[in-house]
């Protein structure tokens, strides 16, 4: 296990910072924020207002039901896994939650039930895979078109939002020095990312997380909780996924059966060029949440130049995934 490198007892300051050397786990998160300064810096230069604060804030406001998205796929993966669903599901549960509020129902309970029933697919899901020996792939595939056939049961037409809760959280601002200002919405994004960073940082649940991924085999004959684990990410997986759902809701005040098409997909590629080896056994939490803002800094360039394809995004993106994906494999073949 590689280690940071340690100054030389009497070095100077300077000396001290030129011969750190960050662990190795944390290269791929720092190439991803490097990434995402670079961009955000090369905006900043071509076009006038990119690099206002104010543009950095509406980026974790556009993509914070994303960034939930991508926590829950990082838990996922860790493990080696991967969960094709959760699109399908943040499509499911702003129905859900509109069909509820339309029916009369309490905001808060609108919102429990939208959060039970992500949890609870997650969960089958996860006992599917571990105690059937089903892939990953397959099951969730199975768990994808199941909630997306649901949201067509609820209702094949679009579902307005108007319910006051909602609304006021949609719409509240709060203000921070300098005049900016930001949504609740990023709130929760940001508590999400820090309490799942703790979570894999600092209990034993996160520690056997990065087992399993590492050597399922090895994990179990250490006595470890692989069950309880494996099962335990995609209930993760579905939690993060129905929030996600109930943040994009918010975000639309809608809720519609074409929502979130593909937007698992947009999720696994945060994930993977947030440094998180789909192998399995190594990731951090906060790289997917840079990785999120790399997807939404392309797609703000995009916006900002006014003259490229929507496409461009895409391709940008495709080309993101190759590349961190060729590295991993580097990485992990030098290693090994």
């Amino acid at each position: 296990m590689s280690t940071a490198t340690v100054p030389v007892a009497g070095a100077s300051p300077w000396d001290r910072v030129r011969g750190y050397r960050p662990p190795s786990r944390y290269l791929p998160v720092l190439a991803t924020f490097a990434l995402f300064v670079g961009l955000f810096g090369v905006g900043g230069l071509r076009y006038e207002g990119f690099a206002d604060p104010q543009v950095f804030l509406s980026l974790l406001l556009d993509n914070a039901f994303l960034i939930v998205l991508a926590v829950g796929m990082t838990f996922v993966i860790l493990t080696g896994g991967i969960d094709l669903s959760v699109g399908s599901v943040v499509a499911l549960s702003t129905m859900i939650a509109a069909r509820t509020l339309e029916l009369g129902w309490s905001p808060y309970l609108a919102m429990a039930t939208v959060l039970v029933v992500g949890a609870v697919l997650g969960t089958l899901m996860g006992l599917l895979i571990h105690y059937f020996d089903i892939q990953p792939f397959v099951a969730t595939l199975a768990g994808m078109f199941l909630a997306r056939g649901l949201t067509y049961l609820i209702n094949v037409e679009s579902i307005s939002i108007s319910d006051p809760t909602f609304s006021e959280i949609a719409f509240s601002t709060i203000t921070l020095p300098g005049g900016y200002y930001t949504t609740w919405t990023v709130v929760v994004a940001l508590a999400v990312v820090a309490v799942a960073a703790y979570v894999l940082a600092r209990t034993r649940f996160g520690r056997t997380v990065y087992a399993v991924g590492g050597s399922e085999s090895s994990a179990m004959l250490m006595g470890l909780r692989v069950a309880a684990v494996k099962v335990g990410v995609y209930t993760i997986s579905g939690f993060c996924a129905a929030l996600g759902g109930l943040l994009f809701a918010v975000y639309t005040l809608s809720g519609n059966s074409l929502h979130a098409v593909g937007m698992e997909l947009d999720a696994i590629a945060a994930v993977v060029i947030g440094g998180t080896l789909l192998t399995g056994g190594r990731g951090l939490v906060i790289g997917s949440m840079l990785g999120v803002l790399v997807l939404g800094t392309i797609q703000t360039f995009i916006s900002f130049d006014g003259t490229l394809s929507s496409w461009w995004t895409r391709i940008t993106i495709g080309l993101l995934v190759l590349v961190f994906v060729v590295i991993q494999r580097f990485m992990t073949r030098r290693q090994s």
